[in-house]
Formats: structure tokens, sequence, C-alpha cells
């Protein structure tokens, strides 16, 4: 009898954690818009989406996600929608599947790493097509001028080949997307412990580093 009761009684709870998560995750999304305050709160967009897929599987992830998206698509407009879900969504159910197998620093930081790099250069790709300019273009003239000031710096005045500069871009992005990713882990090794869902440990030399 006991058991009959807990399981008619599992559905609506996971409905009311994915509703509250979702909505959660909208308001984090549309407070850091408004009032930015840097990483601090895009580092917990993936959580949600994550701690669900720790708790109830997959399913409940991409609803809460899609749900999120939703919400944002009504009061931010679809861009915004769009800019959540890709890469941050994704990146929290990634993530939660990860963190569920339990796989270790090293792969989840890499798979995540790749998807926030890709999902960048998506939204770069996105906003290009909405407002008609090429905004990497822009970003290569930013990175160009940061080459340009380093190799003189070293005593060059030469200019930069083109392909440098590319990849030279590409490789700062990888660069912020990976720290942003160690940002992520590192709440998420803090918060969801506490919620009774921990994530692997981290590597024992950056577990050292901050206790």
């Amino acid at each position: 009898m006991a058991d009959k009761h807990s399981h008619s009684s599992t559905p609506p709870r996971v409905m009311v954690e994915t509703a509250f998560l979702a909505s959660t995750t909208a308001i984090l999304f549309l407070i850091n818009f408004y009032f930015p305050i840097g990483p601090f709160l895009r580092m917990l967009f993936p959580l949600p989406a994550g701690l669900l897929f720790m708790r109830w599987g997959g399913r409940s992830a991409w609803m809460m996600t899609i749900v999120a998206a939703l919400l944002l698509a009504i009061l931010m407009g679809p861009t915004r929608s769009v800019q959540y879900l890709i890469p941050h969504g994704i990146t929290g159910i990634t993530l939660g599947w990860l963190w569920r197998l339990g796989v270790p620093w090293a792969i989840s930081l890499s798979v995540g790493t790749v998807i926030s790099s890709l999902g960048l250069l998506f939204q770069v790709a996105f906003l290009s097509v909405l407002v008609g300019e090429n905004i990497w273009q822009y970003a290569i003239v930013q990175v160009t001028g940061l080459l340009s000031w380093l190799m003189q710096l070293f005593g060059s005045l030469d200019q930069p080949d083109i392909a440098v500069i590319q990849v030279a871009a590409l490789v700062m992005i990888a660069i912020s997307s990976f720290a942003y990713q160690i940002l992520v882990h590192l709440v998420g090794w803090f918060l969801l412990d506490r919620l009774g869902n921990a994530i692997p440990r981290p590597p024992r030399w950056l577990e050292d580093i901050l206790m």
C-alpha cells in the first residue's frame, strides 16, 4: 500500500519541481539581462536542467528546458529564448547526463567546453543574421588589434596573418568557454551536493587549491 501511494505521488512532485526550476531559470536569465553582474548568474543557467536530469532523468530535464525557453519567448521574445536554449539549456542537460553517469571532470569539462564554444559561435551567426551585420568580423578586428600589440611588444612590426588571427579567435573562445565551465562545475559541486545530488568530485589538485 505504501509503495503504491509513493508511486502515485511521484508524478506531481516531478511536475512541481520541473515548473519551479523552469520559472527560476527564466527569472535568472531575465534578471541577468537587465541587471548584468558579470558571470555570477550566468554560471547558474545550466544547473537547473542538470539537477533535474540527475534527480528524474532526461525527460524532466528536457521538459524544464523547453518550458523555460517558452517562458523567455513570452517575456523577452524568441531571440532571448534561443540564446538561453543554445548553449545554456543544452549544456545543462548534457552535464546532468554526464554527472549522473559519474564521469570525471576531465570529460565533463571537455564536453561542456565544446558545447559552450559551439553555442557561442552559433549565437554570433544567429545575431549576425538578425542585425544584418557580420559580428564575427568585429571580433576579428579586436583580435587583430590584440595580436598586433603583442607582436609590437616583442619588437615585431609585421601584421599577423589572417589564418593566425582566425585560430587565435577560436582559441580565445575555447579558453573563455573552459573558464566558464570550471565556474559551472564548481558551483554545481558546492550547490548540488547540499541539495542531495552530488556531482563527481573535482580533481585532487583543484580540490587542494580550494580547500
